[in-house]
């Protein structure tokens, strides 16, 4: 914050003392300043750790409504090269610091580095395609965190003594998981989908190949997770918890899921309506 505060007053300073502050610079810093809030890399190194200690509401918070200020002030100033260098590095970094993590909050925050990465490439194009963007994620992040939160699961270890009694409940988390990480047939993958048409269009071919092979690692590391629930014979510990989910949290919940596994055909669907 300081050094946000500390490049504005430089700025101002500028137009008042006659071009001798380079305003390039200047707003070089203000941008860094941002990035660093919104926890885009490579000043990204407060985020996990920081996510490691908070309960699953306040990281909820964190992966998306603190993000919206930063993201705000970044698509006023918008220096192409700057934004350039911390998409590759955010999607990079989002992908690879995810692959050997078992807590789930690290692993949701180095997820949430890697779509930053999409959503600062989607805030160089348009600011629409961002918001969709921005939308699609906070949803998806929501359906993730809420059944964390009400079942209290921090761990990986957690996942697989977990739900024996419910296979759907089991089955449809690990759906949304995909959905996440943006596979095909899933809501997630609409929003990807929009900012790699935009990409293409603005003929930024190397960018988009970049982002789309560390989504496939994201990808490869959420497979890993959701292996062993979609294998029919994995063991299971037979003293089961009983669920403490009420009915209204069990509906919210499903109606949720169903709209992050079918809302890619229901949008289409409205599409070829109208």
């Amino acid at each position: 914050s300081t050094v946000l505060l500390f490049s504005s007053i430089l700025l101002m300073l500028k137009n008042n003392m006659n071009n001798e502050i380079n305003e390039s610079f200047t707003s070089m810093i203000i941008m860094s300043a941002l990035l660093l809030k919104s926890g885009a890399a490579p000043f990204h190194f407060w985020f996990p750790n920081m996510m490691e200690g908070l309960t699953w509401m306040n990281a909820l918070m964190l992966m998306t409504w603190q993000k919206i200020a930063p993201l705000m002030l970044i698509s006023y100033l918008n220096i192409k090269n700057l934004l350039l260098i911390s998409v590759i590095l955010s999607v990079i970094i989002g992908a690879i610091g995810g692959l050997n993590q078992t807590s789930l909050r690290k692993l949701m925050a180095f997820s949430s580095i890697n779509h930053l990465g999409w959503m600062l490439s989607s805030l160089m194009i348009s600011e629409s395609i961002w918001l969709i963007y921005f939308l699609f994620y906070s949803f998806l992040s929501f359906v993730l965190t809420f059944m964390f939160n009400i079942f209290k699961l921090f761990h990986l270890n957690q996942l697989f003594s977990w739900f024996v009694n419910s296979k759907i409940l089991k089955f449809s988390l690990f759906m949304n998981f995909l959905s996440l990480g943006g596979l095909p047939p899933f809501l997630g993958f609409l929003p990807k989908w929009l900012v790699i048409q935009q990409l293409t269009l603005c003929n930024q071919y190397f960018l988009l190949t970049v982002m789309m092979m560390s989504t496939l690692i994201t990808l490869f590391f959420y497979l890993r997770i959701c292996y062993s629930a979609f294998m029919l014979n994995y063991f299971e510990n037979n003293w089961v918890m009983e669920m403490n989910m009420n009915s209204s949290n069990t509906n919210l919940y499903l109606t949720m899921t169903f709209f992050s596994i079918f809302g890619l055909f229901l949008i289409s669907l409205f599409f070829f309506m109208f």
